[in-house]
């Protein structure tokens, strides 16, 4: 009886973890948005560079913390190869191609675009293991499709110019991202999940701080005190601490699980978006948002 009871109670806990790294991750979106609105002109890039500075002392610590606790084994060259791309696809490359995006879209739009990644990974692994997509998995990319299909054409009539360039730049983050999942199961396994964000946000990080230094120098000043707020919070509340809440929630309840519980992001975005940044909440794209969580709900049942 104590047996279950310990084991209840570390599933309680594991949900609600998952749950608290899903709240972080949907709440990124908005703290890019508020940095943007508090003025100084700041470009997506210097925003990115703010927050991987902000982030990556946690990361670093949580690597000496780890080596000192169990010292890791070491890694081939090909492995940190492996790593490095990992590291560039999933945090740089996916990373700033969304905070482009996010200058042009609303922060809803751009949840239900890049929540559409676990469909492009069926999508990927059926063309790399050259197998057919079954009917259950057709029929949740369709869901999917067509739900973000309408909330695209329902936001036609009310978001800027600029929706068709946004909406194409997180996409394509999307599908990086999806990419770079696809390529982290395996790493991830072996050297820890903890390590492994770890490892790939240092290198992001140091892959952000060259492109703005290329661009712009050194100098990460002139900014609204707002803008650094902002990039802090992201840092710390849409950064570090969902990438462990999420890694240790999904040691205790599973992958499968975790994917399912995550679901509640693009919901929790549209919330956030209408209380901070007063974007509407209308019929047509709930019914989207619904589409999308059903089609992913769908693949991720079949995955689990």
């Amino acid at each position: 009886m104590s047996a279950a009871s310990s084991g209840q109670r570390n599933l309680l806990i594991g949900c609600g973890l998952v749950l608290l790294g899903a709240l972080g991750f949907s709440a990124k979106a908005i703290f890019i948005k508020l940095a943007y609105a508090a003025g100084g002109q700041i470009d997506a890039i210097s925003l990115m560079t703010l927050r991987m500075l902000f982030s990556l002392p946690f990361f670093l610590a949580v690597v000496l913390w780890h080596n000192r606790k169990s010292p890791a084994e070491a890694l081939t060259k090909k492995q940190w190869a492996v790593i490095a791309v990992l590291g560039l696809m999933g945090y740089y490359i996916a990373s700033y191609l969304d905070f482009i995006g996010l200058l042009y879209i609303s922060a809803g739009l751009e949840r239900i675009i890049l929540f559409l990644y676990p469909t492009f990974v069926v999508l990927f692994s059926a063309l790399m293991h050259k197998k057919g997509i079954s009917l259950r998995e057709m029929v949740a990319l369709a869901l999917s499709y067509a739900g973000m299909i309408m909330v695209f054409i329902e936001q036609l009539s009310t978001e800027s110019a600029g929706i068709w360039l946004g909406s194409s730049l997180v996409l394509a983050g999307a599908v990086v991202f999806a990419c770079f999942t696809m390529g982290s199961g395996v790493m991830g396994r072996r050297i820890g999940s903890a390590r492994f964000t770890a490892y790939t946000m240092t290198i992001a990080s140091i892959a952000t701080i060259v492109h703005f230094s290329v661009g712009h120098g050194l100098a990460l000043t002139g900014f609204p005190a707002e803008v650094y707020k902002q990039a802090l919070l992201m840092a710390v509340f849409s950064t570090v601490l969902p990438s462990f809440f999420m890694n240790a929630g999904i040691r205790r309840v599973g992958a499968g699980s975790a994917s399912i519980i995550s679901m509640i992001g693009p919901i929790a975005t549209l919330a956030l978006a209408f209380l901070f940044l007063g974007e509407p909440i209308t019929l047509m794209q709930l019914s989207g948002t619904v589409f999308v969580l059903a089609g992913v709900f769908v693949i991720s049942r079949a995955k689990s």
